[in-house]
């Protein structure tokens, strides 16, 4: 047996130990000017932000759930309208429509992408229907034409979920750019991450845009003229400079996940019993997770826990089967391709600062655990 290694799941230490000087300096100059919440940082944040993903107009937020909460309250969701979402996500993208007063509508996901399935959308799409979120899941765009194409035929907006996708793009478009409006989290383990919660909103309409920025500052524009009755989710001046400085290192940062990716796809393109995750048509993924499928994946974790190595599950129960959806009826066979997804998927280490060896060493290990049945 090879010598042990430890190798974490992710390791923010290290992304902030190798820029720590400018973010001081950021953090310094936000305290020095008491800019805690919105001020020149964030209205710099927010033009720098659309010119990073080509999209007009940003609105930041206090985190990505009220992110999607915010923009489906500006697109008009009423009760009784309903919303397509995919059946693999975090909860945040089907509870922001319950909160926008509208109904859930779950979809599978693309057997290839583990993204919305465009060939299952309009078996699902009712009168009812208003509009449809597909999320860019682990940092892979979703197969944005298909699903422009049948939005269109049935006049629903779209809604993005990027929240995992910083720089994804799907046909030479970043995402955020398909739909009306689009959501990202910067949470800090998210690609681009800041030190505590975050969010942003980015859309080509003006008039959406204000919509929107009306409704997160309480119904205003502007302090004290409150128009309408909104709610308080405003990014704060430390997380808006911890953002822009990293912003201008996350396109190497991605570099360094694909090149990454690429080299877990090559070690291990020949283990049997092991499923690998692929990049799709005209896509360009991120890799904020790297999700392999094997057949008892608690075994594998655990053996791998033994050789140093840390993994996740992402995510336990696909959305449909939480406890919170029960009242729905869903069972496995109405959403095989998520039931799989969340039955035999695994994630792997990858960040931007994971070493070529620490890459090495967690392929053999699973090359070797898989090889021996899991006992070895």
């Amino acid at each position: 047996m090879c010598a042990l290694m430890q190798v974490p799941f992710a390791d923010l230490r290290l992304q902030h130990l190798s820029i720590r000087d400018e973010l001081d300096a950021a953090l310094e100059e936000v305290i020095s000017s008491s800019a805690f919440i919105r001020g020149p940082w964030v209205e710099a944040f927010e033009q720098e932000f659309s010119q990073l993903v080509g999209v007009p107009h940003t609105v930041s937020c206090g985190n990505g759930t009220d992110a999607l909460y915010i923009a489906m309250t500006a697109l008009g969701v009423r009760p009784g309208d309903e919303v397509v979402v995919p059946a693999m996500s975090w909860i945040s993208t089907s509870e922001t429509v319950t909160q926008a007063g509208g109904t859930v509508v779950f979809c599978d996901i693309d057997p290839e992408t583990w993204t919305l399935d465009p060939d299952r959308l309009e078996e699902v799409i009712t009168p009812r229907t208003v509009g449809v979120i597909p999320v860019h899941l682990y940092g892979h765009p979703a197969r944005m034409d298909r699903i422009q194409e049948i939005a269109e035929r049935h006049a629903l907006w779209i809604l993005e979920d990027g929240a995992q996708a910083h720089l994804a793009e799907f046909r030479g478009r970043p995402v955020g750019s398909f739909g009306r409006a689009a959501t990202f989290s910067f949470y800090p383990g998210k690609n681009l991450g800041a030190m505590g919660d975050a969010g942003a909103i980015v859309t080509g309409e003006r008039d959406l845009a204000d919509r929107m920025t009306m409704f997160a500052r309480h119904g205003g524009l502007r302090k004290h003229d409150h128009t309408i009755e909104g709610i308080n989710s405003r990014l704060d001046g430390l997380q808006a400079a911890v953002l822009r400085v990293k912003m201008p290192y996350l396109v190497g940062w991605t570099d360094r996940r694909r090149a990454v990716a690429d080299r877990y796809r090559t070690l291990l393109s020949e283990v049997e019993g092991l499923e690998l995750p692929r990049e799709g048509e005209a896509a360009r993924h991120v890799w904020h997770l790297f999700v392999v499928l094997v057949e008892d994946r608690r075994v594998l974790a655990e053996k791998l826990r033994e050789d140093g190595v840390a993994t996740s599950v992402n995510y336990p129960r696909a959305l449909p089967f939480l406890p919170c959806y029960r009242r729905l009826g869903h069972r496995p066979e109405d959403f095989p391709v998520a039931a799989r997804l969340q039955d035999h998927g695994l994630s792997i280490p990858l960040f931007a600062e994971i070493t070529d060896a620490q890459v090495e060493y967690v392929a053999d290990r699973i090359r070797h655990r898989l090889l021996s049945g899991g006992s070895g």
